[in-house]
């Protein structure tokens, strides 16, 4: 037993790894599978177009999942059309936009994985080059070889030139190797930038080390148990409501935050010494609610809408 906690608790702390890892090794698979059994290099003039969609098109998907699956994107966004200053409050309107790029870097994870394994893999790359009428682009990729090389080398994918088997396969390996090149240059301006960015971001930060962990490790516990507590609320409210409904009686009152709580708690936490508040909640909890008149109103405004309804 106290193994599988050693195992657990090593498996909690490295996560991140494991995530990464994991993403890692689907996209490989995926790569792959998607090499082997739908794509087929059409080795016409279409070659360009159809080698750059699948290199390019599953990169953009997985962005877009990227996100799509971050929840931090829904709380930066939520709101923000009908009422901005949730998400860019006066005298803080940086901090939106230094949450997006943060957002925006997590999500280029998955696309930069994508297209450094299938430059590795080299057939797309293969296939897009191949099928270029640039006559720069030409002079360098058939410098050296045939002059059959200028007029059919769209062919070289699926091996139909009128050149050597030899002069075709050295075509072939040269095109894969420049797409290895391109996939190991990707993999390490990835690896510098992103160590670039974590080193400025520590460098810049508003706090020492191990607060930051205790920030980090704080921001955990609350977010778990907010769910634990959402659920929690959840259930007994739907349950008196039934109750109340199915019984045809008035229901007893039931603690809720108020609307300008909900609003302040979901604001972008910017994190300031002279006031050590780990989170909006934290903020909000210990520094109590300011209502503003647009606060007011929008609170009375969905409390008329409630009993309307």
């Amino acid at each position: 037993m106290e193994a599988f906690q050693r195992i657990l608790t090593f498996v909690l702390n490295q996560k991140t790894v494991i995530g990464y890892s994991f993403m890692a090794l689907l996209t490989m698979g995926s790569e792959r599978l998607f090499s082997l059994v739908a794509f087929k290099c059409p080795c016409s003039t279409e070659n360009v177009v159809y080698g750059l969609v699948f290199l390019l098109a599953p990169a953009w998907v997985l962005l877009i999942l990227g996100f799509f699956v971050n929840n931090r994107t829904w709380k930066l966004f939520t709101g923000c059309c009908g009422n901005s200053r949730t998400t860019l409050p006066r005298g803080h309107r940086g901090r939106f936009f230094y949450v997006f790029f943060q957002i925006t870097l997590s999500s280029l994870v998955a696309p930069t994985m994508w297209l450094s394994v299938a430059l590795l893999n080299g057939n797309f790359y293969e296939c897009a080059m191949s099928g270029t009428n640039s006559p720069s682009l030409l002079r360098w990729i058939c410098k050296g070889k045939p002059k059959e090389c200028w007029e059919e080398l769209y062919k070289v994918s699926c091996g139909k030139t009128s050149m050597t088997p030899s002069d075709n396969e050295e075509l072939k390996l040269s095109l894969q190797a420049q797409s290895q090149i391109l996939g190991w240059c990707l993999i390490c301006a990835a690896s510098f930038i992103s160590l670039l960015t974590i080193c400025y971001a520590r460098c810049r930060s508003k706090v020492s080390y191990l607060q930051l962990s205790f920030l980090k490790m704080y921001t955990q516990k609350e977010k778990k148990q907010l769910e634990n507590t959402f659920l929690d609320y959840a259930n007994r409210l739907s349950e008196r409501n039934l109750k109340c409904f199915f019984e045809n009686k008035r229901p007893d009152v039931f603690p809720m935050p108020a609307f300008a709580a909900w609003e302040a708690a979901s604001e972008l936490h910017s994190f300031n010494r002279s006031q050590q508040h780990y989170s909006s909640l934290h903020r909000v909890v210990e520094d109590g609610l300011e209502l503003s008149p647009e606060d007011e109103e929008t609170t009375m405004g969905l409390m008329d809408t409630a009993h309307n309804g």
